[in-house]
């Protein structure tokens, strides 16, 4: 997943699925992903969005779903340790971390992206720890859904 919550690579078939259900498939992740962060604070309140799938496919019937979100608490120190204990937690909930490393930026910031190949989810979070708020940056990308026959995707 790129940084605009993108796959870096094809996109995999997630199935067939209504736009209402994948919407609540994908906030049913994004509220398990923060149980599993286990903090308070102030979260951001967009939903998922529906996106393209890319690779060609007809804009009319496949789509994915996309929901970024952050997660701001009281005290930046209350980070300290998150993302350790996500990467050693996200495999017992069948999420396989892919990445776990610093990025490019002048920050530093931890990065850890996992993909939960049942489910058909990808994930990415990221520590930004130097900010004036420190806080957690997540995406939730989901696979290449196709809505079901006599549907359209009729937003984007």
């Amino acid at each position: 997943m790129d940084d605009s919550g993108k796959s870096d690579g094809p996109v995999p078939s997630a199935g067939t699925k209504s736009i209402d259900d994948a919407t609540r498939a994908t906030e049913e992740i994004s509220s398990e992903i923060m149980d599993l962060i286990g903090l308070k604070g102030k979260a951001t309140e967009p939903g998922p969005r529906v996106s393209e799938c890319g690779d060609g496919k007809d804009r009319e019937k496949y789509y994915q779903m996309y929901h970024p979100w952050s997660l701001t608490p009281a005290s930046g120190s209350e980070l300290n340790g998150v993302m350790e204990r996500l990467k050693e937690e996200l495999p017992k909930h069948g999420w396989k971390i892919v990445q776990y490393e610093q990025d490019n930026s002048a920050n530093k910031n931890l990065r850890l992206t996992a993909d939960n190949d049942d489910r058909k989810f990808s994930l990415r979070i990221v520590h930004l720890a130097k900010n004036k708020r420190p806080q957690l940056s997540v995406g939730v990308v989901s696979g290449c859904y196709q809505v079901p026959d006599g549907e359209r995707v009729d937003r984007f």
